[in-house]
């Protein structure tokens, strides 16, 4: 099934319904996030969360990481973002770099960037041979299951922009001295291979998606619906996981 096809950009907020709910929504998850922490409620701590965050090349990973922390206290979540691995880190399991930052109990991590990299660009641009990136789907669903065995409560989000969003979105931080930094060679060298890009996510979504870590594809062309819809996915996932737990 292909599912990027199915995400309907035209469905967006108004400004201020957008407004409204992403204010409820962060104070909602301010409230699940000191529950974890065991800062209120039954003062005990709960099961660790990790947000994972993938999507396309300026489709608001950022923006919208932002809007998810920025409630909460800077002691009770860190925020880890993942490049290239290093050559140290080629030495191992290309898994063996994500182990240190996942989050213990009463914890939140939050991923910009994942293991998912080994499915995406390091399958389209020849970083890992073909018989490493199809081994690797498996190998990354028996991690995550391993994780939510453990209690983890783990939120996969893909942030979908389309292909004309994207280049405004471009042309946009290139005509802006201030975010000019933000758009590199390769985001363009990317961009032409949009196709096999595509190729690949489906995939990835098509085989790693499973019950204990389902996938959400946010439609993010318009920013502040995309923002809302991210805060409330999260929230719904602690609510299932603190009654899944009892």
């Amino acid at each position: 099934m292909k599912r990027l096809s199915q995400v309907d950009q035209d469905d967006t907020l108004p400004k201020a319904e957008a407004l409204e709910r992403l204010e409820a929504a962060q104070e909602r998850l301010l409230r699940l996030r000191l529950t974890l922490g065991g800062q209120i409620g039954e003062h005990k701590l709960g099961p660790p969360l990790c947000v994972v965050f993938e999507g396309w090349d300026a489709s608001g990973k950022g923006g919208s990481i932002k809007r998810l922390v920025d409630h909460l206290d800077p002691r009770h979540v860190r925020v880890s973002q993942f490049a290239a691995p290093t050559f140290d880190e080629k030495r191992h399991h290309f898994l063996w770099r994500f182990w240190p930052v996942l989050p213990g109990w009463g914890g939140m991590t939050v991923l910009d960037r994942s293991w998912y990299g080994r499915v995406l660009v390091e399958r389209v641009e020849g970083f890992a041979g073909e018989e490493q990136w199809r081994r690797a789907y498996d190998e990354i669903v028996e991690f995550e299951r391993t994780l939510t065995a453990e209690g983890m409560i783990l939120v996969k989000i893909w942030m979908h922009i389309s292909s004309k969003e994207q280049l405004r979105r471009f042309n946009s931080r290139a005509a802006d001295p201030l975010r000019q930094w933000k758009l590199t060679d390769e985001d363009w060298r990317n961009r032409k291979k949009r196709p096999q890009y595509k190729e690949a996510v489906e995939e990835m979504l098509a085989r790693t998606d499973h019950p204990t870590a389902p996938w959400h594809v946010v439609a993010a062309d318009d920013k502040p619906t995309a923002r809302v819809r991210v805060v409330e996915i999260v929230c719904q996932a602690i609510e299932h996981g603190l009654k899944t737990a009892e």
